[in-house]
């Protein structure tokens, strides 16, 4: 098919010089932000170790569940929502890991349905890239 282009003067606006080159930085959470809205909101649940709970949420539940292969390949070849079943997957299994090491924590999880959502919508956040991220 041939296309063709009405002769007219135009303008093209320049290439903006300000956005930097190659992939934009992922916006992730300080340990200090994601730890307020935790405490905003289970901050009634007395924790033995408040400090290591708030790591282990923070930082290692996040890394384990990105490192699950099925969740990774989701993330690659698939859309949003289908990352997100497998994200789910990936957590759960995450979590009857640590159940012997952090027994409160996986309670919470398994007990309390608005808990479980605000983890597994954090770890979502701080994991999930999309193709070509």
């Amino acid at each position: 098919m041939a296309i063709t282009l009405a002769d007219q003067d135009q303008e093209i606006e320049p290439v903006p010089t300000i956005a930097g080159a190659g992939l934009p930085e992922p916006e992730v959470d300080h340990l200090s932000n994601i730890l307020r809205a935790f405490n905003e909101l289970f901050g009634n649940i007395e924790w033995q170790d408040s400090d290591k709970i708030g790591r282990v949420i923070a930082e290692e539940i996040p890394a384990k569940v990105a490192a699950d292969t099925a969740y990774r390949n989701a993330m690659l070849n698939s859309d949003r929502e289908n990352a997100r079943i497998e994200h789910d997957r990936a957590l759960q299994h995450v979590m009857f890991g640590i159940m012997s090491d952090h027994t409160e924590l996986f309670k919470q999880f398994s007990d309390n349905p608005s808990f479980k959502k605000w983890l597994a919508d954090l770890t979502f956040g701080r994991t999930y890239q999309a193709p070509g991220t």
